[in-house]
């Protein structure tokens, strides 16, 4: 790991010159790609902030836009079809496990544990405990892990979640598979989901609110 530069930060002006930097560095940092070169980024910094004068002009800096912007989107390409390809693998092989149920949409589900109460309906608001994760075991978002169940309505979820607790009763405990299309599908939900995902969740019903 690279040393950080040692930099004197007693004065306000300092503070917030450093504090440009820092939001110049998340955002760098936001739009980075493999071979960025930091030295050339703050030569370009310099030249244009000392000088006003720049070594190389638009059409000399913009064709290699179009390259850099080329390969990201070539590898993003590439990414998508693998995760695309794992999902419809964890899919086939989980659909042919005892006890699992294929509905018309391709939403898989497992029954843990049965309740006796009544169903929801599309205007239900809903409390439930789940535990989220991908096909691997990776954990995205759980809100048993958190302690504390989360409540919303049964239509201002996924689509694998809606019509999975549309099927459930108050009191069971179902582990839902979502192929990507009734997941986030091809946009992925920011930085947590990348697109193309096959989701899996334990979800426990345990009250409808309204």
């Amino acid at each position: 790991m690279a040393l950080l530069p040692e930099v004197e930060l007693t004065t306000d002006e300092q503070k917030v010159s450093y504090g440009f930097g820092l939001q110049f560095g998340d955002q760098l940092l936001r739009n980075a790609f493999d071979g960025l070169d930091l030295e050339a980024v703050l030569a370009g910094v310099q030249h244009w902030y000392q000088h006003r004068q720049a070594q190389l002009t638009d059409d000399e800096i913009n064709p290699s836009y179009k390259v850099i912007q080329d390969r990201q989107q070539a590898r993003a390409a590439e990414l998508a079809a693998q995760r695309h390809a794992l999902a419809d693998q964890f899919m086939r092989a989980n659909a042919e496990r005892e006890g699992v149920t294929v509905t018309d949409s391709g939403l898989q589900y497992e029954v843990l544990e049965s309740g006796d109460g009544a169903r929801p309906t599309p205007q239900s608001t809903v409390v439930t405990h789940y535990h989220g994760t991908f096909v691997d075991g990776t954990v995205f978002d759980s809100s048993v892990e958190r302690g504390e169940p989360a409540e919303f309505g049964v239509t201002q979820v996924i689509s694998g979640w809606t019509e999975a607790l549309l099927l459930m009763s108050v009191g069971d405990k179902w582990r839902i598979a979502c192929p990507p299309n009734l997941a986030y599908g091809d946009q992925g939900a920011g930085d947590s989901i990348p697109p193309n995902t096959a989701l899996v969740f334990d979800i426990h019903l345990i009250d409808i609110k309204s």
